[in-house]
């Protein structure tokens, strides 16, 4: 029987031909946690009875959530998996280093072929880079840690093929939100998502990042990309390691093939409290909006600061209305410093914090207040996520969340960025 891409990289790193429902112990080339798992990660290890990692150049911890510490408790954390990155000699981003999923693959830790874990649901990221990375619990994470291996089931695999050229002012959240909606909240759970088409090939790899982080929120294991040579190219910049991409088989078995053509789709408002609650965005335009935050691991990146750097420029946000942009990682923060987006931000009247979650997780930096309505860049908007189960979250792309601060309510982005085009 032919293989999918997860099959294909389950069974290389197991030694043994894998098929969907195969339960298999598999080599794992990286894994981490971040600060809100890895002190339970520390305890599980502690309590393997082992001594040192399997090895030290295939962990990371990352402090990120909680980034600087909003108090003593979290402090505490924080010291703890410092000094256990110090005795074990692992990598460590501190405070300020900017948001793990985005480090990770920009810090060349992982490579197009490579079978990875993170103590963090988002992992599934680096599927756009060809990685079958998945999040899993701390306890299965110190195991990898102390051994190099884990156990994994082998996932069924949905096919996704989005075809056609996206409008002016739709972007890859719009793409991912439609598919959700269509696919729906648990359509994927625990399947692998290959993700194919037309669409698919035009998108940076930037862009692609948004589509895969997203594949969690439709209940999938990873969400997947063939390594094609925007691929290659953006993996050999930023990494050392080994590229070895792998393919799905022509004739590969799918439990489902999702067909779309996007070439009308809308903007997309993924609206309170769920991911799948998605309407076109005439359906929900002129809402009443009191916080816009952008960044995130799903779209802190410096396309995405470029996309509303340009809405924003010689413009002022909307009067009683807080945007919050966070960076994704320091080197995205000096380089849109070294473009002017940094300036432009402020000026607008925008708070630019230091790179990490931010507000998204909701323990600091842009707790909501009651009642307030939020439009964020994030991945998830159930009650309670940025901080206040009183408050509602709407999720949209960077450029209508910009077009949303400067007017006050939630806008549509295709004048804007037509405004944009026509200069």
């Amino acid at each position: 029987m032919r293989q999918t891409i997860a099959e294909k990289i389950l069974s290389e790193h197991s030694g043994r031909r894998a098929r969907a429902g195969d339960i298999v112990i598999a080599k794992v080339d990286f894994c981490f946690g971040q600060d809100g798992t890895s002190g339970m990660i520390v305890d599980s290890f502690r309590r393997l009875g082992v001594e040192n990692v399997f090895n030290k150049d295939m962990f990371a911890i990352v402090i990120d959530h909680s980034a600087p510490s909003p108090n003593m408790g979290v402090s505490a954390i924080h010291d703890k998996i410092r000094a256990f990155a110090m005795e074990q000699r692992v990598k460590l981003f501190d405070v300020g280093c900017g948001v793990c999923h985005q480090l990770v693959p920009e810090t060349g830790c992982v490579s197009s072929g490579d079978l990875v874990i993170g103590a963090d649901s988002h992992t599934c990221t680096y599927g756009a880079i060809n990685v079958l990375s998945t999040g899993v619990g701390s306890t299965d994470l110190a195991i990898a840690l102390a051994s190099g291996k884990n156990w994994f089931m082998v996932p069924e695999t949905i096919k996704i093929i989005a075809d056609g050229k996206l409008p002016t002012g739709v972007y890859s959240k719009d793409v991912i939100l439609y598919m959700i909606k269509d696919v729906g909240a648990d359509g994927a759970t625990y399947k692998a998502v290959e993700f194919y088409g037309e669409v698919i090939r035009d998108l940076s790899v930037e862009a692609r990042f948004t589509i895969s982080n997203m594949a969690v929120e439709m209940g999938a294991k990873c969400g997947l990309m063939e390594a094609d040579r925007k691929t290659m190219d953006w993996v050999n910049r930023h990494s050392v390691k080994e590229c070895r991409p792998v393919k799905a088989d022509e004739d590969a078995k799918y439990s489902a093939i999702y067909n779309y053509d996007l070439s009308e789709l809308p903007p997309q408002i993924a609206c309170p409290h769920a991911v799948d609650n998605v309407k076109d965005i005439e359906e929900v335009e002129g809402t009443p909006i009191a916080v816009v935050n952008i960044g995130t691991c799903t779209n802190g990146r410096l396309e995405d600061l470029e996309i509303v750097a340009k809405i924003l420029k010689g413009r002022r946000v909307a009067k009683g209305l807080k945007l919050i942009i966070t960076p994704a990682s320091r080197k995205i923060y000096l380089d849109a410093l070294r473009k002017g987006y940094i300036e432009t931000f402020i000026t607008s009247g925008a708070i630019v914090n230091n790179p990490g979650c931010g507000p998204c997780v909701g323990t600091h930096q842009g707790i909501l207040a009651d009642g307030e309505n939020a439009l964020s860049t994030a991945n998830r908007n159930f009650r309670g996520r940025m901080g206040n189960p009183k408050a509602d979250i709407y999720l949209a792309s960077p450029a209508a969340a910009a077009a949303t601060a400067l007017e006050g309510k939630i806008a549509d982005p295709r004048e804007h960025s037509r405004r944009l085009k026509s200069k």
